[in-house]
């Protein structure tokens, strides 16, 4: 399961398969609205570094995930009284198993260079917090199996294939180079919005009808474009 907390099991997965399993569960439709029960479900929104390493490459990624209210609201349950909100050493178990069950869908992230998709390694510096806010942050270094050029470009997205989680690159200041060469440059690019024939496609018949590996999240994916001289 993506998420567990006390006596309740939730996973985020699409944020893994198990997230349609506990919302089917009475505990999470009773924390439903009437909105949520059409995709997406879930929303998050995103915050990244892409990290060079000395000699110039790209290393890896790390990611800042804060999740929407309802969401947050049912990571959180049970771990905290009073109002007050949970602590990241209550979160901290949380954090690892939801980060470990993300393997299975490459971290809803995706790195290509030259055109060619990047493997990751072991996440590391995982942690979880919950702000003033009530929101929970998930936080994770994703690490390249491989150091990658940005010579000829290198993209970096963030989605689910099915749109059962959006993900959102944060509005200002989304993404940022870290430890880049002099002369690297960064553009974030947004998606082409859907059509008016596809929009009203978007039932749950038509997502539960996609075929297995369907792509449809990316198109709904922006696009951070790395170049490097």
């Amino acid at each position: 399961m993506f998420i567990k907390t006390t006596g309740l099991r939730c996973c985020l997965s699409d944020l893994g398969a198990a997230i349609r399993l506990s919302i089917a569960s009475g505990a999470a439709l009773a924390a439903m609205t009437a909105t949520s029960l059409a995709h997406p479900h879930v929303f998050v929104v995103v915050k990244s570094e892409v990290l060079f390493d000395p000699q110039g490459r790209v290393s890896g990624v790390a990611h800042s995930w804060t999740f929407d209210e309802m969401y947050s609201a049912f990571a959180t349950t049970g771990l905290s009284a009073d109002g007050k909100p949970a602590t990241d050493a209550q979160l901290a178990p949380i954090a690892e198993t939801n980060v470990g069950d993300l393997e299975e869908f490459g971290y809803f992230t995706v790195v290509k260079a030259a055109g060619q998709k990047i493997e990751f390694g072991k996440p590391t510096d995982i942690a979880m917090s919950e702000g003033k806010d009530k929101l929970v942050t998930l936080r994770f270094k994703l690490p390249l199996k491989q150091p990658a050029s940005a010579g000829k470009a290198l993209t970096l997205q963030v989605y689910d294939p099915s749109y059962f989680v959006s993900f959102d690159f944060e509005k200002t200041d989304a993404v940022k180079l870290v430890s880049a060469p002099a002369g690297c440059s960064l553009n974030v690019a947004q998606p082409n919005p859907l059509q008016e024939a596809e929009s009203k496609k978007l039932s749950e018949a038509f997502f539960s009808g996609l075929s297995p590996g369907n792509d449809f999240g990316v198109k709904l994916a922006s696009r951070a474009v790395v170049a490097c001289p």
